[in-house]
């Protein structure tokens, strides 16, 4: 449509002025004539909206988290990136494989590769013991299983708990950390395990 036939139409300003007017009545139903009390009305209903976003804040900022002890620490990964926990039982040695990579696993007919995180993180090896667990962990990407020496906790936590940590005092490289808790819990940042490229190996054996 030209210019010329747009300046052509004729607005019609009566029709604009009834629809301004039948929103500005759907608008004020349920409100009373007094202003003072349209006024507090609205208040009461801006405080409650006030409540119910912050109730939804809470939720967002409040995690998750799975708790266990690998080399004599404390540590936690969150429980949205954790599949399932499953106890070690036996394990096939892959060779051509780094160190920290321990073998796999048969969990129900699905293959899992498995991984000592404290070889990954030259952490001091315990060696593998019969209650040592395996939790198993996820993305879009990525799935492998990592070997703990025992779980001890699941539990909620707010987000604002988790406060950063020096590398030096966990002996954990920076970019594997979320944070520390007041506990000392060390919080391990999952996606940035499943995303490391070290972890996935391609080495193929001569034959």
């Amino acid at each position: 449509m030209s210019n010329n036939d747009l300046m052509s139409k004729k607005i019609d300003w009566d029709r604009i002025h009834r629809h301004l007017d039948e929103s500005n009545t759907a608008i004020g139903k349920g409100f009373p004539a007094d202003p003072d009390k349209k006024i507090k009305i609205l208040k009461q209903r801006a405080q409650l909206l006030s409540r119910e976003t912050g109730k939804i804040e809470g939720k967002k900022a409040q995690i998750e988290i799975v708790e266990f002890v690998l080399a004599y620490e404390n540590y936690a990964i969150e429980s949205k990136y954790i599949s399932e926990v499953y106890p070690l039982k036996e394990f096939t040695a892959i060779p051509c494989t780094p160190n920290f990579v321990l073998g796999i696993i048969n969990v129900r007919g699905r293959i899992i590769s498995i991984i000592d995180l404290k070889k990954f993180f030259d952490l001091p090896d315990k060696g593998i013991a019969d209650f040592n667990k395996v939790i198993i962990i996820s993305s879009e990407l990525n799935e492998f299983g990592i070997v703990v020496d025992s779980i001890t906790d699941v539990r909620s936590i707010m987000t604002s708990e988790i406060q950063p940590s020096l590398p030096t005092l966990t002996g954990v490289r920076e970019e594997y950390l979320k944070g520390i808790l007041e506990d000392r819990i060390v919080v391990l940042e999952a996606a940035m395990i499943l995303s490391d490229s070290k972890i996935i190996v391609h080495e193929e054996v001569d034959t």
